[in-house]
């Protein structure tokens, strides 16, 4: 096998929580030696969110962390910080969440200084609202990201208040377009020699997920309307309740697509009916359209119906519940979920980097870290012996 795509590119990590974390883990995945950089004696604040926790880690800090090494270091204080510049001074890629401006430039950590530093590096700032622009100093998190972007107030039922996605979806997107930004600056250093530095904020990612929505708007002036489960412009593209009691999803996304539900169905009448004919004509008419779809469903059990739809072709599956998905024989076909042996917890499950590479896939090398597991190790290879270490143990700079 292949040497992974990124592997000899050192990736220091000042990040913490979920969107910096996302993308350092999946620089990781691609070969990448990403040094997790954490304060003494507390660490990523992601290691206290819980429960639950597996023997004292937080599950949601094993979600997002394999693949690194974990460096407790104070650089508050002069020696802390010296360490710190010459890990800049010899990496790759420099990746912080630190929310103000200010604390970069107060240590040395901004754009500008670690550039002059070392000209080659890729400097990426994950924060709330961005470098610039009026609201460049809030503090940032994900719920405010979501609530700022429009994507909440579009969610749920029409007569629901504001709904927020269950995931931190804007701080993983942020984490894949840091992700992108990174892998693109680096193809570009190497036509150029030269880096650059890279902002993202929570706030553009979330608002990225507008797409089409925000194009209604461009198009009309007027905000889309809140649908629920229902899609603005393709009927049927929603959630049935079959003969059991559960839930199935149908995307009949194209005529062709709607003539095939309704052979399946044995509703052909509805093939041409003159309210339904064309996909405007069923958005249109989809509150007289629903209710027939529905009385077909319910003379099936959900399973029979995901069946027939999928060897008629047409886009549909079980609406499923965490454990369902993560069960799924095709999931497990796919090698989504990994396993990983940690020091103190066993066997860690997490999922996958979610693309496969033919020549130069994705590895699982390290678990999780322990706090500070590979402080020692990272610093011997900064050529610091064992009494340095000790002396820098001793002054709580590590």
């Amino acid at each position: 096998m292949s040497q992974p795509p990124l592997q000899g590119l050192k990736v220091v990590d000042l990040t913490q929580a979920l969107a910096g974390p996302t993308c350092t883990m999946y620089l990781g995945d691609l070969g990448a030696d990403v040094i997790k950089i954490e304060k003494p004696g507390s660490g990523d604040v992601s290691r206290g969110y819980g429960p639950p926790f597996l023997d004292g880690e937080s599950a949601y800090f094993l979600s997002v962390n394999r693949n690194k090494r974990s460096l407790t270091l104070d650089y508050t204080q002069p020696e802390g910080l010296r360490i710190f510049h010459r890990l800049i001074d010899g990496a790759d890629v420099f990746i912080n969440n630190l929310p103000r401006q200010s604390s970069l430039e107060k240590y040395g950590l901004s754009a500008e200084a670690c550039l002059a530093r070392n000209p080659r590096l890729i400097h990426v700032s994950i924060t709330g609202y961005g470098r610039t622009g009026p609201y460049a100093n809030r503090s940032g998190f994900d719920v405010v990201a979501q609530a700022m972007s429009g994507t909440m107030h579009a969610t749920g039922e029409p007569d629901d208040p504001p709904m927020r996605f269950p995931v931190a979806m804007a701080d993983i997107t942020a984490g894949l377009y840091a992700l992108i930004s990174t892998l693109a600056a680096l193809l570009v250093r190497e036509r150029t020699g030269q880096g650059q530095a890279i902002d993202v904020s929570l706030l553009e990612s979330q608002m990225s997920w507008l797409s089409y929505l925000a194009g209604s708007y461009f198009a009309t002036g007027q905000p889309p309307a809140k649908l629920g489960n229902q899609h603005p412009t393709i009927t049927p593209y929603q959630p049935f309740k079959a003969g059991d009691g559960k839930w199935l999803i149908i995307a009949a996304g194209s005529e062709r697509l709607w003539q095939k539900l309704c052979q399946v169905l044995g509703a052909d009448h509805l093939v041409a009916h003159p309210l339904y004919a064309t996909n405007a004509l069923r958005n249109q008419n989809r509150a007289s359209l629903i209710p027939i779809l529905e009385e077909y469903l319910a003379r099936r059990p959900a399973a029979e119906w995901v069946e027939l739809l999928n060897a008629a072709e047409i886009p549909a599956g079980p609406i499923y519940a965490v454990d369902e998905a993560l069960n799924d024989p095709h999931v497990q076909a796919r090698r989504l979920v990994i396993e990983l042996e940690h020091p103190t917890v066993g066997l860690v499950k997490s999922l996958a980097f979610p693309a496969g590479l033919s020549a130069t896939p994705p590895t699982y090398r390290l678990p999780p870290p322990r706090l500070g597991e590979h402080t020692d190790q990272v610093l011997a290879e900064l050529g610091y012996d064992a009494a340095a270490i000790a002396a820098l143990r001793g002054q709580g700079i590590v």
